[in-house]
């Protein structure tokens, strides 16, 4: 069973995350808080795998919570949930660690296949948030779009080809071991690709690679497997 940690300051939206994980017989909700620090604390208490945890929360904001979750219990993957309008807050969780960021709008099935990808240890970006990046990336100064695509496919050009179909199966959200299945090679292998990845594109983690596979366009649409 994947153990799942909620947090967000609304009773209602809490509600309703642990009524959807609920219908997921492989997912199981241990703890519930109502703001950041809370949620730390639960995190150390019970250690679930997967904390899900809202932005915008009393005493401690759901960035400063994942930032001090990843330094603490790193064995415990963030999802961030997020709204339109919280792109500054996107970027700043990608600097802190989280390997998930959902849309509270976004389908409920995404939800599901976010917990299920980050306690496999990968990165899930939902495609309204990985969109939302790359424009807000470009509307930020930080090149217009079609610069930010250009740069990013020059920048996995130093890729051999197996890491950018590797890079392309990440930015999906496969854990190594579906990227294993899909390529028919040992989670080892994938594992030391991912690694090589993150160097050559000189990023931080798993998220900030997808992000760059989204912006390069070289993101598959199909789904991540389920369980």
């Amino acid at each position: 069973m994947i153990r799942v940690l909620i947090a967000d300051d609304e009773p209602m939206i809490r509600a309703g995350v642990r009524a959807l994980l609920s219908t997921a017989p492989d997912i199981t909700v241990v703890a519930e808080a109502a703001d950041g620090h809370e949620a730390v604390e639960l995190v150390r208490r019970h250690r679930p795998q997967v904390a899900v945890l809202d932005i915008r929360m009393p005493k401690v904001n759901g960035i400063a919570a994942a930032a001090e979750i990843r330094r603490t219990v790193p064995a415990t993957g963030v999802v961030i949930l997020t709204t339109f309008g919280e792109d500054d807050y996107i970027l700043q969780a990608l600097g802190g660690g989280a390997a998930g960021f959902l849309v509270k709008s976004g389908e409920p099935e995404e939800l599901i296949a976010g917990v299920r990808a980050v306690a496999d240890g990968a990165a899930y970006l939902s495609p309204k948030v990985a969109a939302r990046v790359v424009v807000h990336l470009a509307a930020s100064g930080a090149g217009t779009l079609a610069g930010r695509r250009d740069a990013a496919r020059e920048r996995i050009v130093a890729l051999t080809a197996r890491e950018r179909e590797v890079l392309a199966f990440l930015g999906g959200g496969l854990s190594n071991g579906q990227i294993a299945r899909r390529l028919h090679v040992v989670e080892g292998t994938v594992k030391a690709h991912v690694s090589s990845i993150l160097a050559r594109l000189a990023v931080d983690n798993r998220a900030a690679a997808a992000v760059m596979a989204h912006e390069a366009g070289i993101v598959p649409v199909q789904a991540p497997e389920q369980r």
